[in-house]
Order: C-alpha cells, then sequence, then structure tokens
C-alpha cells in the first residue's frame, strides 16, 4: 500500500487553500514541514471498548472535535462530512473512516455518542473518556480543546475547540486537514486524490 506520504509529496505543489480550488488540486491545507503524529492516548468508543486512533484499519480516518450539544458548527461539519462520503465510489467508501471525538464528555455518554452519530452514518465512531486525555489528544494534532463549566444560573459554558477536520492515515499521521467552510464536493475530491490509484 503507497503511503501517504509519498502522494503528498507529489500533491504539495498543487494544494490549494480556498473553496475555489482548481481541479485536480487539493483544497485541504497540508500540514507544513511534516505531518502530525496523533497522540496514542486510550479513549473510548460508544460501545464502551478502549480504542486508540493511533491504531486503525482505515487506509484514511476523517478526526472531528466536538459535541452533540453543540448548536451549529458541529452539526453543519458532520452533516458535509456525511454528504461527502456518499459521493465517493463503495470502494474508496470502504477505506475512510470517521471519528467523532467528545469535547464534552461528562454530557457525551456513549448513549447520546451513539444517537447523535445515527443521524448522519451508522457507521461513524464516537470517542469519549477523560477531558484531560481529550485536551491532550487534540494537542498532539494541533486542536485546541478547553475546559468548560456549569453555571450557577444552571447552564452551561462550553470552552471552545478547534473546528478543523483532520486526515489521519494508517501509520497515525495527519498530512493535511480542511476548514470549517470545506464543502461536501471539495471533501469528496480530496480523499480520492489521498486514497490514491494502486
Amino acid at each position: 500500500m503507497r503511503s501517504f506520504g509519498i502522494l503528498l509529496a507529489a500533491l504539495v505543489l498543487l494544494a490549494g487553500c480556498g473553496s475555489d480550488t482548481p481541479e485536480g488540486e487539493l483544497s485541504a491545507t497540508v500540514v507544513p514541514d511534516r505531518p502530525f503524529e496523533i497522540g496514542a492516548q486510550e479513549l473510548t468508543d460508544t460501545d464502551g471498548e478502549p480504542r486508540s486512533l493511533a491504531e486503525t484499519d482505515d487506509r484514511l480516518t476523517l478526526v472531528f472535535f466536538g459535541y452533540t450539544h453543540c448548536p451549529d458548527i458541529c452539526p453543519a461539519t458532520m452533516q458535509t462530512i456525511a454528504s461527502a462520503l456518499t459521493r465517493l465510489s463503495d470502494a474508496d467508501r470502504e477505506e475512510v473512516g470517521m471519528a467523532f471525538v467528545s469535547t464534552d464528555p461528562s454530557r457525551d455518554t456513549a448513549p447520546a455518542l451513539r444517537r447523535y452519530l445515527d443521524r448522519y452514518d451508522p457507521s461513524f465512531v464516537g470517542l469519549t473518556g477523560e477531558l484531560d486525555e481529550i485536551v491532550a489528544l487534540g494537542r498532539t494534532v494541533g486542536i485546541f480543546v478547553a475546559d468548560g463549566e456549569q453555571l450557577a444560573s444552571g447552564g452551561y459554558d462550553l470552552g471552545s475547540h478547534g473546528s478543523q477536520v483532520l486526515a489521519l492515515d494508517a501509520a497515525g499521521e495527519v498530512p493535511v486537514y480542511w476548514g470549517q467552510d470545506t464543502s461536501s464536493a471539495e471533501f469528496a475530491a480530496d480523499i480520492e486524490m489521498l486514497l490514491g490509484e494502486d
């Protein structure tokens, strides 16, 4: 299997950043210098099983840090990803996983995460755990996750989190990422390019 590092060496000169990306060029942002290496923090999936994103069977895993009570960016991003994956061929779709890492683990229980993700695609994986582990995992790939707190009024002030979608390869590296304005078509085209031809 060809590594993404070799493929990116060929694509990096073509990488674009905007929504008007010419055909044949990546709309994703290439991580400068060298890919991020995702941390080995062990989280828990919606089946209650331990899981580390550093160990994946998929050639490509899209990773998004978010929370189920998010009113805008998270559901919009998740819907865009779900739509993008329907644009792939069956063969390419089988090579791509999707992991949603909760930044609100005190409320995002396994059942809550499963119900949320099933609205987009039942194959999506939900991960939760101790907030400090999630913060540390985010740090390894350039995603900021802030702590949230319960307010005296009874409301909830959730800290912010990065809104990038990461492309995690089978070697545990993140060579590219997408911003929140990436379209379904741009995701799909980039995924096809990253998977490449064997």
